[in-house]
């Protein structure tokens, strides 16, 4: 997945793996590779690229969708514009680790449904809220 990810996302950008490796201070020869499938990137290459085609590791290597952690955050606040409560609530969440992958769960869920998960973090939240004051 990793090779047709970087060709895909060398080819959007309108560049050769030769620009693509000077560009990144890398040989020629190792992007083609990388694409072949014949070498695979170390960890400090791979956090490079993702910096670069400005993506996650995790899209890199196939193992989401979701170019970027931004993706899931735009489309829930979309949802989420004509509710400014659950917005305001939405600012308070987005951030926070523990929730970044139910976040990225939603980028094919329609805005009627992420609204639901967002309601029901926040009953959650508000019944914790309850308990510990």
């Amino acid at each position: 997945m990793f090779s047709s990810r970087l060709k895909e996302l060398r080819l959007e950008k309108g560049l050769t793996q030769k620009e693509l490796a000077q560009k990144l201070n890398m040989q020629n020869t190792a992007i083609s590779k990388y694409e072949l499938n014949e070498r695979k990137p170390d960890i400090d290459t791979l956090n490079q690229l993702a910096k670069f085609f400005n993506v996650s590791v995790d899209y890199l290597l196939g193992n989401t969708n979701i170019k970027n952690a931004t993706d899931s955050a735009d489309k829930i606040s979309e949802s989420l514009n004509d509710d400014p409560e659950l917005a305001q609530f939405w600012d308070s969440l987005k951030d926070r680790e523990d929730l970044k992958l139910l976040f990225k769960q939603t980028r094919n869920m329609d805005p009627n449904d992420i609204k639901k998960i967002i309601r029901i973090i926040k009953a959650i939240e508000d019944e914790e809220d309850r308990n510990d004051g």
